[in-house]
């Protein structure tokens, strides 16, 4: 696929899928800008990918502040974002009876808040015929144990994404959500040892954790003209794991 003279925009760009997709788009021509909290992981992130391509922003999307510095660099830019991956999240399993207040607001007020407040200071710079992508998660379908604000937060992440394919159609503008399943990132790799990716891999069809590129692979896809057709979509990359889950 060809992304040349695209403008991609992806958030939590520096490790794991958001890393992996903002490479992918890179290799396919597109100028991409990535975010993240940390200058340190966005400057390891441009190392690796070392490319005249590749923008970066320091932006913590948690607050409206940090999505208005966003806003501030790509209004300066002088260019319309084509594609806009809203990645950014962050998850903490715990019980039900010792999840904390802070845990719970710190999901909710990146994963929801967060991707909705980015979307909405963005709607005036992205393109007409634009894309916009949503990550989520394949646990907002299932009833997982420990992760219940994590999936809360993925299924508002579903039903914002929902309606925002709704309210941009007019604008020819695509909305389209990826949800994953078990995908070895460093996410993953901070909250599970190796028997849980055992246990997590023998939940698939597949029976194994996917990698980030497959899930940058569904966003190409979905971000291109192969997709012009998907709107409100769900799409599950996850080897199987809900379907496995239901049989």
């Amino acid at each position: 696929m060809d992304f040349k003279n695209k403008n991609v925009l992806v958030t939590g760009g520096t490790k794991g899928i958001g890393f992996a997709t903002a490479k992918a788009f890179i290799n396919a021509g597109a100028s991409v800008w990535i975010t993240g909290r940390s200058t340190e992981n966005l400057k390891e992130a441009a190392s690796q990918i070392n490319s005249p391509l590749l923008k970066t922003v320091v932006s913590d999307i948690s607050n409206l502040t940090g999505i208005a510095v966003l806003e501030k660099a790509i209004a300066e830019s002088g260019n319309k974002i084509d594609i806009l991956f809203l990645n950014a999240g962050i998850a903490i399993f715990s019980p039900i009876a010792m999840t904390s207040e802070a845990d719970f607001d710190a999901q909710f007020n990146t994963n929801v808040k967060g991707l909705y407040f980015t979307l909405q200071k963005l709607i005036p710079h992205l393109a007409d015929g634009s894309s916009v992508l949503f990550t989520s998660s394949t646990i907002a379908q299932a009833a997982t144990m420990y992760s219940s604000a994590y999936a809360a937060t993925k299924g508002a992440v579903n039903k914002i994404a929902q309606i925002a394919a709704n309210e941009l159609a007019d604008r020819k503008i695509r909305v389209n959500i990826v949800s994953p399943g078990p995908i070895n990132t460093p996410g993953l790799d901070s909250v599970a040892n190796d028997d849980v990716k055992a246990h997590l891999a023998s939940g698939t069809a597949l029976k194994r954790v996917g990698k980030p590129e497959e899930i940058a692979s569904t966003i190409l896809f979905l971000a291109s003209d192969h997709a012009s057709f998907i709107t409100g979509t769900d799409i599950w990359v996850d080897g199987g794991y809900v379907n496995h889950l239901l049989k």
